[in-house]
């Protein structure tokens, strides 16, 4: 996910050709620092926006969240300051978590103060969260194939496994949650030996599972799910997927390079961070 290589992917890459148009794109926001997680605050009706602002792994103090409207207007550019490198959050009681590096910060919802840090024991590259049913919270570490889980201040292990090949994603999807993984043999310039692919994780079990159809296809960044439909995004193609179970992930939209964690409104709308472009695409499923 560093977008310091990515101009120079550009050119090797390429960008194919998007197929009939399957999400259609509602608003742009403009204006944002390497935005890497947009999430939807269902109970306050806006999205809040992660920017590092920097080199993704620097604990340099320049990361800060911003607030948008819902039809993409900038509300608050600088929320919360006093981050490093923020990435995925989450919304549990009351409070927003948020991945920073080795950390996950802790923010009031009502008034957008960060009110704790809490360290992860062992954390390597915190990155993308999620809460699930109970509001447990949950976060991956991408460079250690392993995913932690918080409950409301306390951090554990929740489960690492070399299956997770360097899990970016994730989304709690009732007793499951879906991991999005980069892929294994991380390369100085963030390609892979192998590319990743779409995970479940039992939460009861902690069993990891690939999802059939759903392997070796892309780096993959975020997910979520809506219904039966899976969405992921490819970092370093720009390509948002679909995947439904028992067939194989098809692409919907083409962004330039740098597409990160999703987030969603649970209908029928994505906010896609494009961290290259300092911009958040909203898309309307169709």
């Amino acid at each position: 996910m560093n977008t310091l290589i990515i101009s120079a992917l550009i050119v090797a890459i390429g960008i194919s050709a998007a197929p009939a148009a399957e999400a259609a794109e509602l608003w742009r926001a403009t204006g944002l620092e390497q935005p890497e997680s947009a999430l939807f605050d269902a109970a306050n009706d806006r999205i809040i926006v992660s920017n590092i602002s920097g080199n993704p792994g620097d604990a340099d103090g320049n990361g800060y969240l911003s607030v948008l409207s819902l039809d993409g207007k900038t509300v608050t550019r600088h929320w919360t300051d006093g981050m490093d490198a923020p990435k995925g959050m989450a919304i549990s009681g009351g409070k927003l978590y948020v991945a920073d590096i080795t950390k996950v910060r802790v923010v009031d919802l009502a008034s957008g103060k960060l009110v704790a840090s809490i360290a992860v024991p062992n954390a390597v590259f915190l990155n993308d969260m999620t809460s699930d049913q109970s509001g447990k919270v949950y976060v991956t570490d991408m460079l250690a194939d392993a995913i932690y889980r918080i409950d409301g201040d306390r951090p554990e292990l929740f489960v690492r496994d070399a299956m997770l090949a360097s899990p970016n994603g994730v989304f709690a999807d009732g007793n499951r949650l879906i991991v999005a993984s980069w892929g294994k043999g991380i390369k100085p310039d963030f390609s892979t030996a192998e590319p990743g692919g779409l995970l479940s994780v039992d939460i009861a079990s902690k069993v990891v599972s690939p999802l059939p159809g759903a392997q070796k296809f892309a780096d993959l960044d975020g997910v979520i799910a809506i219904g039966d439909s899976i969405y992921a995004t490819a970092y370093m193609t720009g390509t948002l997927y679909r995947y439904h179970t028992g067939g194989a992930p098809e692409a919907v939209a083409h962004f330039k390079p740098g597409s990160a964690d999703i987030g969603t409104d649970g209908k029928s709308i994505l906010y896609v961070p494009l961290m290259s472009e300092g911009e958040v695409a909203a898309m309307k499923l169709e």
